[in-house]
């Protein structure tokens, strides 16, 4: 017979969000499972110095802050596992999930805090320069830049609103576009073109970076696969991924709804869902702001809604 479990509360995932919902739902004596999930800690485990969270006026190492949140968690109770769960059968109450290695849990109320990856280029050197010049955040690393020269990839919305919040740092910004056009709304290219710090690189394709000690510089071809392509090195200081994030929600999507992207749709600025006693936290439901601040901030809410809804039934 397949092995299961029963909890009240049960939290998927160990970022910001996963983490500080464990201690509330602990000081609420819910007596939460948390499944810390592919990679424990979350994208914050990938940042060197996080500058932007109250409490540290010197910054602290990403790894660090998230080793402490989770020895938070651990002293007040909460039961933090490694592991991922893999399936979800929200179909009625009590929900049941599995991990990856068969185990059932029945739970009560269920904390979806699985985040969103960043999208890479999938270039080697992306992972040999990660947090020493690579990113994929420019509001949490964008500050390192300060009156240095940066590129950022991408065409949309999110290209530009990276390249206009580092302009207001960086010495200069380069925008490498792989497309001859931007992809954004009219009012940003508009932003973006005015800018004097901003220079786009139209039908732009990066193939690598160099540096001995971080990134110095990108390798970038111009009209790949054209008669006139061009290669050739730019010098810059960091390079930021800006073409989208990919939340971690598809074993969720039989059962509640998601954007076009696959971002959880909560209810009426809460960390609801459709789904009585499911709730989303975190930059699974988040695809404006995917701060660690904000994502605490819902994790809190939603071991607070959990609460109240294990008391009204």
């Amino acid at each position: 017979m397949q092995e299961r479990e029963h909890t009240q509360c049960l939290i998927i995932g160990s970022g910001p969000a996963g983490y500080t919902a464990a201690i509330y739902a602990s000081r609420a004596n819910l007596s939460p499972v948390e499944y810390c999930g592919l990679q424990t800690g979350g994208q914050l485990t990938q940042t060197t110095v996080v500058e932007n969270f109250p409490g540290y006026p010197e910054g602290v190492d990403g790894n660090q802050m998230m080793l402490d949140l989770r020895a938070q968690a651990e002293r007040l109770g909460t039961d933090i596992r490694d592991g991922e769960i893999v399936k979800a059968d929200l179909s009625k109450r009590p929900y049941v999930l599995t991990t990856d290695e068969g185990k059932e849990i029945e739970a009560d109320t269920v904390i979806i805090a699985t985040g969103a990856s960043a999208k890479y280029l999938g270039l080697e050197d992306e992972k040999k320069y990660n947090g020493q010049g690579v990113s994929a955040c420019a509001t949490c690393d964008g500050f390192f830049y300060r009156k240095r020269t940066v590129a950022v990839v991408g065409g949309g919305d999110t290209a530009c609103e990276e390249a206009l919040y580092l302009a207001g740092l960086a010495k200069k910004v380069y925008m490498i576009v792989r497309k001859p056009f931007l992809r954004a709304s009219d009012v940003m290219q508009r932003r973006v073109k005015e800018n004097e710090k901003i220079e786009i690189l139209f039908e732009h394709n990066t193939v690598g970076l160099y540096g001995d000690n971080g990134v110095e510089g990108a390798h970038l071809v111009k009209r790949k696969g054209e008669p006139d392509e061009e290669r050739y090195d730019l010098p810059i200081d960091g390079f930021f991924l800006a073409i989208g994030h990919k939340p971690n929600s598809d074993i969720f999507k039989e059962w509640l709804d998601t954007d076009e992207t696959g971002y959880i749709i909560t209810l009426d600025g809460t960390p609801r869902t459709k789904l009585p006693g499911v709730f989303a936290a975190g930059d699974v439901a988040d695809p404006h702001y995917r701060q660690a601040i904000t994502a605490a901030a819902s994790g809190c809410k939603a071991a607070i809604e959990a609460d109240r809804y294990l008391r009204s039934i």
